[in-house]
């Protein structure tokens, strides 16, 4: 009976899977039909299969520049909100500091705030700075936002490291970055590979401050560049699928690399009280 109830299960959870990937599945055959065949079913397989979208995209639209636009604010994002989170959430996990639990509250409560409701003071402050339609802007915004949740979760891992590790580093004679660096960053890689990863496809799907502080192609995200692509008379419905499935290779591929990691990183996570 028990092996009836898993194979159940089993079947269930992969018939809901294949309900999930049916959207992304259309839009890639629909990528690949011939303009003539876009709106018509039957036939829902194509008669031929066509590159045509996909030259389209390369040669006539913005998502090229778009895809390297996102993939340096993606970077920068992440790497801007783990350098100051990591020792932050290091100091709140294995410091005495005044007021810890208030001020960890005070994190998470930051992270509570929708974007809308801030998204006007931020752009009067980048216009100010003359930082409009600059990849600065776009990752000061989003890793204001990134940064609240690398603290809160990079401290949960590393109060999981015991502090006897730590003791006897400062007996070695290290100091607090030679223990960050020797001893909790090893501890925590799969912790930080996870919170990276989650940091930067955040940053990468982001629309609201990418549509609000760029004006231009020179900086545009990809979910902005997907939302203003061209149409004058007509959807071209196999251009955007073309798009969208570009725009999505990059962070499957990151998912996929680190899929180890992240596993490691949630299921720790996970343990943690």
């Amino acid at each position: 009976m028990t092996s009836r109830r898993a194979l159940v299960a089993d079947v269930a959870v992969l018939v809901f899977l294949a309900l999930y990937a049916v959207p992304f599945l259309w839009q890639v055959l629909t990528s690949f039909k011939p303009e003539a065949e876009l709106l018509r079913v039957p036939p829902l397989w194509p008669t031929t299969l066509t590159l045509s979208h996909y030259e389209v995209v390369f040669t006539q639209s913005a998502m090229p520049r778009a895809l390297l636009n996102s993939l340096g604010v993606g970077v920068l994002t992440t790497a801007l909100a783990c350098a100051l989170g990591v020792p932050a959430a290091f100091a709140l996990a294995t410091l005495r500091v005044p007021a810890a639990g208030p001020l960890m509250l005070g994190v998470v409560a930051s992270t509570a705030f929708p974007q809308i409701a801030t998204v006007s003071p931020l752009y009067l402050v980048m216009r100010a700075l003359g930082l409009r339609d600059t990849w600065a802007a776009l990752v000061l915004a989003d890793a204001s936002f990134a940064l609240p949740f690398v603290i809160w979760l990079m401290t949960r891992f590393m109060r999981e490291i015991p502090r006897e590790l730590s003791e006897a580093a400062a007996l070695d004679g290290a100091g607090r970055w030679r223990t960050l660096l020797s001893v909790h960053l090893p501890l925590t890689a799969p912790g930080l590979a996870s919170v990276a990863l989650l940091t930067f496809l955040f940053a990468w799907n982001e629309f609201l401050f990418a549509f609000t502080f760029t004006a231009t192609e020179a900086s545009r995200t990809v979910p902005v560049a997907l939302a203003l692509f061209p149409g004058v008379f007509e959807v071209p419905w196999g251009d955007i699928a073309a798009a969208s499935i570009l725009a999505s290779i990059p962070p499957v591929l990151i998912v996929v690399g680190l899929q180890r990691w992240l596993v490691r990183g949630l299921l720790a996570g996970a343990l943690t009280e």
